[in-house]
């Protein structure tokens, strides 16, 4: 199957709603300043709504050219910010893979709440002057991804990640033959939670494999606090 035809494959699941911003990232086109400040305005939007809209992810391509190219680490870091501020945003993100998925496509899937993908979809982290990209889809792979040997051949080889595969590592939630259904069940299910309070609980369950028992308890108790106030104020409102 030619990138051309794969890259097709990226069927729009959601059109334009009151409650969704959507966000569209395509591999195959090189880091840009105007590819942060798409992720911004996109977290600009959510963030304006009070994590009340979903954020939907479209995601498709790899690199089609080198990467490094007119590259700065100051871009890099830029872009990374962006990615990080999207993982914190008080807003469920959901994500839509679709066909070969590399570069800032694979980025921005990773730091997705939700990730759905098509069956043609395969992870690829680039290759390039006979080494993979080393940014930090390499450090959520290995967060992410429960089975160390397949992660290590596609960090260190390049070796794509296919649909099934990636659901199996848990890179990917969902494998879907229609996208639209299934980012309008995701965002269902993600109705219940959102603005502050689920910004808080993603916190928690991101800290959870790095801190100590100890540690976690007092950030944990005082979500505690926080959530048994929220109730008391409904009570006395009610």
């Amino acid at each position: 199957m030619s990138n051309a035809t794969k890259h097709s494959d990226t069927t729009a699941p959601l059109a334009e709603a009151p409650d969704h911003v959507l966000l569209r990232v395509d591999g195959r086109q090189a880091l840009s300043t105007e590819t942060v400040a798409a992720v911004a305005a996109a977290c600009d939007r959510a963030e304006d709504q009070g994590g009340r809209a979903k954020v939907i992810v479209h995601v498709s391509g790899e690199p089609e050219g080198p990467r490094a190219r007119d590259l700065t680490v100051s871009l890099v870091n830029k872009w990374e910010q962006a990615l990080r501020r999207m993982e914190r945003l008080p807003a469920t993100t959901i994500a839509v893979a679709a066909g070969d998925c590399g570069g800032v496509a694979l980025d921005a899937f990773l730091a997705a709440d939700y990730r759905i993908a098509t069956r043609s979809v395969r992870l690829m982290v680039p290759v390039e002057d006979g080494a993979t990209w080393p940014g930090m889809a390499l450090y959520r792979l290995a967060k992410h991804g429960s089975n160390a040997a397949a992660i290590r051949r596609a960090v260190l080889f390049g070796t794509p990640v296919e649909a099934a595969d990636g659901l199996a590592l848990n890179l990917v939630d969902e494998v879907v033959d229609d996208p639209a259904k299934a980012v309008a069940i995701a965002a269902e299910r993600a109705g219940a939670v959102a603005g502050a309070e689920l910004a808080i609980r993603r916190q928690l369950l991101l800290d959870a494999p790095t801190t100590s028992f100890e540690e976690a308890l007092g950030v944990h108790l005082a979500a505690c606090d926080r959530a048994l106030r929220r109730a008391a104020g409904a009570g006395d409102r009610s």
